[in-house]
């Protein structure tokens, strides 16, 4: 026979852990609603936006919960680049080819900038856009043409938005973008380590680990990089397919991103997008390890400078003229 006193403390204890279950069912109810919504934030997965099926949220949610690139292993990287082939066909029915190639042996890539060649067309800036799925909405040009009063060496004395017939008499004209320094300022100052230099010498993003706190841009003395306020929006048909990891594939909303030498391009011994479509020749690029190639001879041969050497970034990018 149960004691009352006793039938009493039972029932108690029974609430108590009746409560300490609930709140615990509770919390952890909370704690999934709140992940996966900071998880539908973060990746763009939005209900009545992207309407995306159950594999598509699957796929979005192991996004989110990846590595760093440079943790992954090949295994690792080549599941992310399916993942991210299956997200564009359900989210946009495209049919995309993705890289996560990486740099080649005894190669470092350098570019050279002939100024008195250069006559301001910009047919390099339209094939960058095209190129790299830039954002059509913003205008986002990872290459900037300044025209240049005579005497003048410092693209920031220039005009970087002329709109007019080209080229114009007694004015010469400076490209600028990524100098791909050999000592960054801009991975120096990213607190998450999403961006670094590649053994080929290009600084590259990990779009998913940049957090755009924008330190790097500020840091980078040379109108480097840009922010991204949206998703990229392109015309279907113009959206290049052919896509890099590291490189052109269509960026988050909300990250830093840059010139990278196209690297999509560019592992695969192509020239970069600015330098084949250039009309005038005014653009060289090259492997500073080949003693033979173009690059190392206008660097032989012609007279160059660099912009800001003083400040000890070592940019592999120079200017030269006939």
């Amino acid at each position: 026979m149960v004691r009352r006193k006793d039938k009493e403390a039972q029932v108690k204890k029974n609430n108590v852990s009746d409560a300490r279950t609930s709140r615990r069912s509770f919390l952890k109810g909370v704690s999934i609603a709140a992940a996966a919504g900071s998880a539908a934030l973060v990746t763009g997965c939005i209900p009545g936006k992207d309407a995306l099926s159950s594999e598509g949220f699957s796929l979005k949610w192991e996004e989110y919960f990846k590595k760093h690139y440079r943790l992954m292993t090949q295994e690792e990287k080549d599941q992310t680049i399916a993942r991210l082939v299956k997200l564009a066909k359900i989210r946009h029915d495209l049919d995309i080819q993705m890289s996560s190639r990486p740099a080649r042996e005894n190669v470092l890539y350098g570019y050279a900038f002939n100024i008195s060649r250069c006559e301001g067309y910009m047919d390099c800036v339209k094939a960058c856009v095209r190129e790299n799925n830039l954002d059509r909405k913003s205008k986002t040009q990872y290459i900037r043409i300044f025209e240049m009063e005579p005497g003048q060496l410092d693209p920031s004395t220039g005009d970087g938005k002329y709109f007019h017939e080209v080229p114009v008499d007694n004015k010469f004209y400076m490209g600028v973008q990524c100098f791909q320094c050999e000592n960054p300022p801009c991975v120096k100052a990213c607190p998450t380590k999403a961006t670094w230099q590649e053994p080929d010498g290009i600084v590259v993003v990990d779009y998913d680990w940049c957090i755009g706190c924008r330190y790097c841009m500020a840091a980078c003395p040379y109108w480097g990089r840009r922010f991204n306020w949206g998703e990229p929006e392109i015309p279907r048909e113009e959206i290049n397919t052919r896509q890099h990891y590291l490189g052109n594939r269509i960026r988050p909303r909300g990250k830093v991103e840059k010139c990278t030498f196209c690297v999509q391009r560019t592992r695969e011994g192509r020239l970069p997008a600015c330098a084949e479509a250039c009309p005038t020749g005014a653009r060289v690029f090259g492997n500073l390890l080949d003693p033979y190639s173009e690059i190392r001879y206008v660097l032989k041969h012609k007279k160059v400078f660099r912009m800001k050497e003083e400040l000890g970034t070592d940019p592999k990018f120079w200017y030269f003229i006939d």
